[in-house]
């Protein structure tokens, strides 16, 4: 599993035109981009989740967890990309939906049993993601 977390001051995901998950402009907050791979289970969402929440990446190296910011959830299989050959990515290292979705849910609900406030985008929708990267910060997290 990996999660590409932004920090952010504001975030919005659009599926057909309509928000269907955001991060309000009123404090800051995080985008979490989850990429699933074969060999992912409900233990390594779980931790990764954790990972997450426990993360000092905001203001005065606070985490998630200490000032309860929102995290915007959204799947993101094209994380696992091979572009070692050529200049077509492969997309074999991403799970399937089958294996994806689930795991993707149970990433979020982890979350949300930590005390995160969460929102999510729709597994498999044409999504359109704005969001202000704070800083900018970006980090790949791994397990």
């Amino acid at each position: 599993m990996r999660v590409l977390v932004q920090r952010v001051t504001s975030a919005a995901v659009r599926v057909d035109g309509e928000v269907v998950g955001a991060v309000r402009p009123e404090r800051q907050g995080l985008v979490a981009l989850v990429g699933v791979t074969h060999d992912d289970d409900t233990s390594k969402a779980q931790r990764m989740a954790e990972k997450l929440w426990q993360l000092r990446i905001l203001d005065d190296e606070k985490s998630a967890s200490d000032v309860e910011a929102p995290i915007l959830v959204v799947s993101q299989f094209t994380l696992y990309a091979n572009t070692a050959k050529g200049r077509r990515p492969a997309w074999n290292a991403a799970a399937p939906r089958a294996v994806a979705e689930p795991l993707v849910t149970a990433f979020a609900d982890a979350l949300r049993a930590l005390g995160a406030q969460v929102e999510t985008g729709v597994f498999g929708a044409d999504m359109r993601v704005e969001l202000v990267n704070d800083g900018p910060v970006t980090v790949l997290l791994e397990l």
